[in-house]
């Protein structure tokens, strides 16, 4: 076996072979006895021994050293009957796991000893006739076999080599595929977004240090120029993620927590929003970061929206929970009377994404407006201690 260790199923074969040679050699050991004069019992007892050690070798040491003990199982065959079944069985299972040349070659010095024995051995012209056809057809019938299976087995090892290469072919095309597919969504991404989002920093950055400009007007174009600026630079992470090579990027920045929602908060009045914090723990609690990650973004995605569709309602974002149970994220709104609030156009991806990042966790979300006209987007997070 080559220091490979056996399964059940060879197990059992090479005892299924051990046994077709017992019972070939149990059975030639009697045809023996009938045919050569009677010998003494001593001589039965030694070929029945032999004939057992050559049984136990074979299906000790038949997968390991096939040609070797072929070889030694010839000799031990001409001095006992009972082994010659081992032989049969050895030369088979060298036609197995050998090339046709190997299971040739020890066929041929099989029969080469049968034919000496039996030319030395007192029989009839008929008889030795007989004995050496029939065990010629023997062997050569073994050794078909033996190399037909050894013929299906590299055909199946070879299809099995193919079909892996294959999926090993399809995965590298569906690789490339990806990375271009990222390339081309890196590319779209830097030259649309980042023109914009350039252009929005200067011009924030004129109205911050025009002359004349109030000290609101300055700070309200001061947040507006910061937030460009932080865009960019999210811009150019996410750019860069996507022409990453998988495996190869470079470890994460921090990423924001529920413990920085109040500067979320703070940002969004500065931009001139009216947001209020209900805290109902009295304070935001230490969540797991994951958790925490995803309450971030469920409030930023809330007050983007809030800015889009309603800018000058009063919105109120309301966090509250207990670890071993849930976290509920609230971000409300009233509905805007008229539609000149709806600033900025929407299609709903925000509210999808939303859906999938809760959904990842465990969590359930909801969206809606309520009958009092007042639009509510709740999520339930759950928070393991």
């Amino acid at each position: 076996m080559g220091g490979l260790r056996r399964s059940t199923r060879d197990w059992i074969a090479d005892a299924c072979i051990t046994g077709v040679a017992a019972a070939l050699g149990a059975f030639l050991l009697v045809d023996s006895l009938t045919t050569f004069p009677q010998p003494a019992e001593m001589y039965v007892f030694r070929d029945v021994a032999i004939g057992g050690v050559a049984c136990v070798a074979l299906f000790l040491l038949r997968r390991r050293w096939p040609a070797a003990l072929a070889v030694a199982l010839i000799v031990a065959g001409t001095f006992a009957s009972s082994a010659m079944g081992a032989t049969a069985m050895g030369v088979f299972t060298v036609a197995v796991h050998r090339p046709w040349r190997v299971a040739a070659g020890v066929a041929g010095l099989t029969m080469a000893l049968i034919v000496i024995t039996f030319r030395l051995a007192r029989i009839s012209p008929q008889t030795y006739r007989e004995a050496v056809v029939t065990f010629a057809l023997l062997y050569a019938v073994l050794v078909v076999s033996g190399m037909l299976i050894r013929s299906r087995r590299q055909l199946v090892q070879s299809l099995q080599d193919r079909a892996r290469q294959a999926e090993e072919g399809q995965r590298l095309r569906v690789e490339e595929a990806r990375h271009l597919e990222r390339e081309r969504l890196a590319r779209e991404m830097h030259d649309v977004l980042a023109h914009r989002i350039s252009l929005l920093a200067v011009h924030a950055g004129a109205l911050e240090f025009r002359p004349g400009a109030s000290a609101e007007e300055a700070r309200a174009a001061g947040v507006i120029r910061q937030c460009a600026y932080e865009a960019m630079e999210d811009l150019r992470e996410v750019i860069g993620v996507l022409r990453e090579e998988p495996g190869t990027a470079d470890p994460e920045r921090p990423q924001p927590t529920l413990t920085d929602v109040p500067e979320l908060i703070e940002q969004s009045r500065l931009a001139g929003a009216t947001v209020t914090l209900d805290d109902r723990n009295g304070e935001l609690p230490a969540v797991p970061a994951r958790i925490g990650r995803h309450a971030y973004r469920i409030v930023q995605e809330g007050l983007t929206n809030a800015r889009k569709h309603a800018a000058t309602t009063h919105v109120r974002v309301t966090v509250a929970g207990a670890p071993g149970a849930e976290l509920t994220i609230e971000v409300a709104n009233p509905l805007p009377l008229t539609g000149a609030d709806a600033q900025f156009p929407g299609a709903g991806t925000g509210l999808i994404g939303l859906r999938e990042r809760v959904g990842l966790v465990g969590g359930r979300l909801e969206h809606g407006c309520t009958p009092d006209g007042v639009f509510r987007l709740r999520a339930w997070l759950p928070w393991h201690e």
